[in-house]
Order: structure tokens, then sequence, then C-alpha cells
């Protein structure tokens, strides 16, 4: 009777070895294709999302965020992770009455904190400009991978200005 048992644990455990051989074959394509769940944000707390802001075009050079440090520029929005570059870009038009002029293009970028060495690194993600839709408009801080914690820094190039090439931010 207990080699039975023994034999219908071992019967189960290699069923489940085939299961999870199977879940691991999931391709980084398929997991991106995977819609984000809905939030809903009468139920959902919202996060502390920090971000800073300049108006010249250029985002903040990383040794900026160093040693505790971080830009002056900091405007502090309660947001949820399905927020849209759309909606954000909104949000920083109500503090920057200036930054409303059809064709302010906005930058944005996430900045980070680099788990394998001292610092931040900064990831480009978006860019919307006002009165005209685009490609970004609709994504969301999920959808790049922000992480609660995470800066966002957001270039804003006024009208008639071309923005500087993307890319091309500073080292730190």
């Amino acid at each position: 009777m207990l080699a039975a048992g023994v034999g219908g644990q071992s019967e189960r455990l290699a069923g489940r070895r085939r299961k999870m051989a199977v879940e691991s074959r999931v391709t980084q394509e398929e997991i991106k294709k995977e819609p984000e769940k809905p939030i809903d944000r009468e139920k959902t707390c919202p996060l502390l999302l920090r971000v800073f802001t300049t108006n010249n075009g250029r985002h903040h050079r990383m040794d900026e965020f160093s040693r505790g440090n971080v830009p002056s520029s900091e405007l502090q929005i309660y947001t949820w992770m399905d927020a849209t570059l759309k909606e954000l870009t909104s949000l920083v038009k109500e503090v920057y009455p200036e930054a409303r002029k059809k064709g302010t293009h906005f930058n944005f970028a996430i900045v980070f904190t680099d788990p394998k060495r001292p610092g931040y690194r900064v990831k480009e993600i978006g860019s919307t400009m006002s009165g005209r839709k685009g490609t970004d408009d609709s994504m969301t801080l999920q959808s790049q991978k922000f992480q609660i914690g995470d800066y966002l820094d957001i270039a804003i190039t006024p009208p008639n200005r071309a923005p500087p090439p993307s890319g091309r931010m500073r080292p730190y």
C-alpha cells in the first residue's frame, strides 16, 4: 500500500514537471501581447509619482539625482499605473500654462536606480504634443515597466523649437 502511494506521488511530480516545462516556454512576445488588466480607480489606492520637468527640451543629467538629491523642478502627482502619457501631459499643463501652447512637445523618460552599479539610469519611453494626437498618447506607465519608486523625467520643448534627437541624453 505504501509503494502505491509513492508511485502515485512520482507520477504527479512528473506531471507537474511537464506542466512547468510547458509554462516556461512562454516567449517574451506573448508576455508583451498580454493585455493590461484594467485598474479600478475607485478601489485601488493611487501611487505618488515624482515628476521632474525641464523646459529646454533636454532631460535632467543623471548626476542631478545622485546622493539623495533630486532636481528642484519636482511635481508630485497622485495617479495609477494605467495613467497614459496623454493624461500625464494634461496634468503637467495644468501646472505650467506656457506648456498649453499647441505644438509643445513632451518627451517622457523613466529614471530608475541601477541594480548593477551605483547611480541612476534613464529610459526614454515616449512623447506627446499639445494639440495633436500621437502614437504614444495611450502608452501607460505599466506598459513601460514603471516601478513604484521610479521617477518620471519630462523634457518639455516649446513650439517652434525642435526637440533634441531621441536617445541623445547626457550621461551621468
